[in-house]
């Protein structure tokens, strides 16, 4: 299994943990390729995995999500490591509030989503975690 795959089962625990209807807040930890790796047969240019990132994916995300309770909160660089394991490195890390979990799950859990976006994501990424959280202020 890709170790950045959104599996189903990752999604039935968390819809499971999460109540419905609050917002949910989506911490994501990237870590890019130095060169974007496509699947074999899937047609795309070679570029950088941060430009598959940024250029392929998110536009292709925004376009899937469009017109769903979606706000991006924050998106940059990690400037250094303060806590971490051992050598971990993250380059960006990105934080997008959704209406509920309902909301990230009927984008992500689609055929569309499947074939169209995610294959850049699995391309970009050398390694990715994604949190779901919930705001406590």
């Amino acid at each position: 299994m890709n170790p950045i795959e959104i599996t189903l089962q990752a999604l039935d625990a968390a819809e499971r943990a999460i109540p419905s209807g609050q917002p949910v807040y989506m911490l994501n930890l990237l870590r890019y390729r130095a060169l974007a790796r496509y699947e074999d047969g899937f047609d795309a240019a070679p570029c950088s995995g941060r430009e598959a990132f940024h250029e392929r994916y998110r536009p292709a995300f925004r376009r899937l999500a469009a017109g769903k309770p979606i706000a991006p909160m924050f998106s940059g660089p990690i400037l250094a490591s303060l806590v971490g394991s051992p050598g971990e490195r993250w380059d960006e890390a990105a934080l997008n509030e959704y209406g509920d979990f309902a909301t990230f799950r009927s984008i992500v859990d689609t055929e569309t989503y499947r074939r169209e976006v995610a294959p850049h994501r699995h391309a970009a990424l050398e390694d990715f975690r994604l949190f779901a959280l919930a705001k406590a202020m």
